[in-house]
């Protein structure tokens, strides 16, 4: 069923283990609630090169679209990673956070590191204020070199916890299909911009860089305590799965007020970046969220962040130049080097970070 409210689609869907509020009898507050969209019609067709004339692929581009456009966040179902993956992923990473600090504090992250690693609570800052989060930061691995001076401050393998033993291949697993996720959506993302399939898959995405940020947000007894401050997310695509009996995402909507993300189980929140917006030419905008974990248990979150290629010069694409026309003045006309805004990004939120801390 499809409901209609201050311009925004949303999709209500029926299911035991979905929360009450998505049955839309007991639903009164429509502006509570972000799109739910179903893709797997889409990932049936997604490798038939004729997919955009399929019925279901164009049912799911029409809602791709209307979500980007209207709110820059939707809830995914029908992606195809199974239940006890995705919560396997959150049980293991709940054992991580669990352990004594001396036991996470063997994979800290430091510079010499490649910023890869663990954080304690209090490192990571965003707009300058102190965020209240623990952490594990992760980007794909690239040879010494591979891309420049630019590359250098994030050179290095990834530092998994030994404990718990099996989380290194179970995250691996996991980002290979997340991967291989946030490629089929941004081809239906594609078509919904007025492209073919694969426009992103051209020269800028070719050999696409990834982020992953595993993140824990401490029980408080306090509100509004910033488990994270107000940002849009600076890459291309966002795959965030959260603890199912805790809400604690807020996003911005076109009105001005944060709307909670209530957790869906085995769903995947997805949300456009900065640089989407950039090559959309604009059409679709990144959105501002936050989070505020007000619940007195602990919050896991992990965020995987699906990227253009390290070196791209990210700008809008030609087609949707053409498509979606607007002044060369505007913001989103200006080019942009991934790694470098990567980069800059890392420095900025770690500037207080050293060796031994």
């Amino acid at each position: 069923m499809v409901i209609y409210h201050r311009k925004v689609v949303f999709t209500y869907v029926r299911a035991k283990r979905f929360y009450h509020f998505l049955n839309i009898e007991m639903v009164t507050d429509f502006k509570s609630l972000l799109p739910v969209i179903d893709i797997s019609p889409l990932l049936a067709k997604c490798d038939d090169f004729d997919m955009a004339e399929d019925a279901g692929v164009v049912e799911v581009v029409g809602k791709l679209d209307r979500a980007c456009r209207d709110v820059g966040f939707f809830y995914v179902i029908g992606h195809g990673i199974s239940d006890d993956l995705i919560n396997k992923v959150k049980e293991m990473t709940h054992q991580f956070f669990e352990l004594p600090y001396e036991e996470k504090l063997k994979i800290k992250i430091t510079p010499t590191a490649g910023y890869r690693g663990y954080q304690r609570i209090g490192v990571n800052f965003t707009s300058g204020k102190q965020d209240m989060h623990e952490a594990i930061d992760c980007y794909r691995e690239f040879k010494q070199g591979k891309h420049g001076d630019i590359g250098k401050v994030l050179e290095g393998p990834n530092q998994w916890p030994g404990n718990p033993q099996e989380y290194k291949d179970l995250m691996e697993e996991y980002i290979k299909l997340c991967t291989d996720l946030s490629r089929n959506i941004l081809r239906g993302i594609s078509l919904a911009l007025g492209g073919s399939p694969y426009e992103f898959e051209g020269k800028m995405l070719r050999d696409p860089f990834w982020v992953m940020r595993i993140i824990g947000y401490p029980g408080v007894n306090q509100e509004n305590v910033i488990g994270c401050g107000a940002h849009t997310d600076y890459g291309l695509l966002t795959l965030i799965n959260q603890d199912d009996d805790k809400t604690a995402l807020q996003v911005k909507n076109v009105d001005g007020d944060w709307i909670p993300a209530i957790p869906i189980p085995g769903s995947f929140i997805c949300n456009i970046g900065d640089m989407l917006t950039i090559l959309s030419n604009g059409v679709y905008q990144s959105t501002l969220h936050k989070v505020i974990n007000n619940s007195p248990k602990y919050r896991v979150c992990v965020a995987f962040f699906y990227e253009t290629n390290f070196e791209a010069e990210v700008e809008p694409l030609d087609i949707f130049k053409e498509k979606h026309p607007r002044k060369e003045t505007s913001q989103v006309a200006k080019r942009v080097v991934y790694g470098q805004h990567l980069i800059n990004k890392v420095l900025t939120t770690f500037a207080n970070l050293v060796e031994n801390s």
